[in-house]
């Protein structure tokens, strides 16, 4: 093997069969998010908006929709990585901590057919005001947190800087201390807070020390899964694995000041607010913003065009990741703007994973029986994504109002319509695309359950 081949070595056992186990998660989470997208973006596109005239409504399935696509989808991806750099020791914890996942998951997404209400459209891991939403969301954080425990104990090596699976492995591990940081910082903030009248003040602040970092899990998970697809697509890498992994030491290092903001700052402070926010807007890109902008050239020296699903998958989480970046400095007030930045980022990371699981399904005994359309799937994601966050970042500009449906969003002018038209549009593109990925999972995956 190459120094420079980024390459996962996929172990056999148990770990391989929980690293199963979580892709199943994750596709599940992705299925039932997918459902309540079409009906999100429909309730904000003009002209068919008041087809769909509940408010309510759209602020109870997109906060479903987003724990479900973001904090269920990626968590699990985390499961993955975790269990790929594992060996067989803790096997028990990871079955319960999958188990605890998979159950929460299906509590918290019951919860709204079953009377819960009061959605509170708060950052980071929005809730509904409901026991028995809140039982469900509790019961996942419990099982990352028992993932977490199974992942440190069952490591097969910190990673070093000499080959290229050194490198993944280092940043694997990275990225199960940076989520172990966020939990102790959950905990921090709840033992510490003081105790607020108004609920969505409550837990904004509950998770906001412990939801930016975790965004740093995610972006280290990318920059690894962005390595593999570069090297299984083909892609000239240049630079050495020690450069590599400088690279994503220096991504990871700002998560060293967790514990320091923690200790110099009250929770409930503005500058506990203000730093954290920093933290993120200066440290959370260090390692994604190098490593990618490296692999673009690399794609361009080996020839413009997207071939594999793996390199299309590549490229278009690079290059969303990088728009969703640029959008965000251009953030002014509380708008659409915001969401706009942060669907760019929140996407790439997820189409980095969208293309890791083309990468394993084989690898998995699961043969990928749409290779053009699993090549085109990330392209046709990203496009509509593109679109999306175009039309947000210009109904912005006209000051629209983030978490708003119908109208409530007061469009006046042809500007602002047109402007929030892009957005559905794209959106809905969007949502084809991510239908796409699943049928090509499912398309994979369903002859061998069948035959079993």
């Amino acid at each position: 093997m190459k120094q420079n081949q980024y390459e996962l070595e996929i172990p056999t056992g148990s770990p391989r069969q929980l690293a199963i186990g979580w892709l199943f998660l994750a596709l599940g989470a992705l299925i039932l998010g997918g459902v309540l997208t079409i009906l999100i973006v429909l309730s904000r596109t003009p002209g068919v908006q008041s087809i769909i005239p509940w408010t309510d409504f759209f602020h109870t399935a997109i906060i479903v929709h987003v724990d479900l696509t973001v904090l269920v989808w990626f968590l699990a991806f985390a499961g993955i990585f975790w269990s790929l750099n594992g060996n067989a020791r803790g096997a028990g914890l990871g079955w319960l901590a999958l188990g605890l996942c998979v159950l929460g998951t299906i509590i918290f997404t019951a919860a709204p057919f079953l009377g819960a209400g009061d959605p509170l459209m708060n950052n980071y891991i929005p809730i509904l005001l409901d026991k028995k939403f809140l039982i469900g969301l509790g019961i996942v954080g419990l099982g990352f947190s028992v993932s977490i425990v199974r992942g440190l104990i069952s490591l097969r090596g910190l990673g070093n800087m000499q080959t290229g699976t050194g490198v993944l492995q280092f940043g694997i591990v990275t990225a199960l201390i940076t989520a172990l940081a966020s939990v102790l910082a959950l905990m921090a903030t709840y033992s510490t807070m003081p105790q607020l009248d108004q609920p969505r003040a409550h837990y904004e602040l509950l998770f906001w020390g412990g939801g930016h970092t975790l965004q740093f899990t995610h972006t280290q998970l990318m920059v690894v899964a962005w390595l593999v697809l570069a090297t299984a697509a083909g892609v000239s890498i240049k630079f050495s694995p020690r450069v590599a992994w400088i690279i994503i030491a220096l991504g990871f290092a700002p998560v060293l000041s967790v514990p320091v903001l923690y200790a110099m700052y009250s929770v409930d402070s503005a500058e506990h607010l203000v730093m954290f926010t920093k933290l993120m807007q200066y440290g959370g890109g260090i390692s994604a913003l190098l490593i990618g902008l490296m692999l673009v050239i690399g794609w361009a020296e080996t020839g413009f065009g997207l071939r594999t699903p793996e390199r299309s998958a590549m490229i278009c989480s690079i290059l969303l990741f990088g728009f969703g970046g640029v959008i965000g400095y251009l953030i002014s007030g509380i708008n659409v703007t915001i969401p706009a930045h942060y669907h760019g980022s929140i996407v790439a990371v997820t189409i980095a994973f969208m293309g890791f699981g083309y990468y394993l399904l084989p690898r998995f005994g699961f043969e990928i029986r749409t290779p053009k359309l699993a090549t085109w799937q990330p392209a046709i994601y990203a496009g509509g994504q593109c679109l999306h966050v175009l039309g947000l970042a210009w109904a912005g500009g006209y000051g629209i109002q983030r978490k708003t449906a119908g109208a409530a969003q007061g469009l006046h002018n042809i500007q602002e319509i047109a402007a929030m038209g892009i957005m559905g549009i794209g959106g809905l593109i969007s949502v084809v695309g991510g239908l796409l990925f699943l049928v090509v999972a499912i398309k994979a995956i369903w002859p061998v359950l069948r035959s079993r």
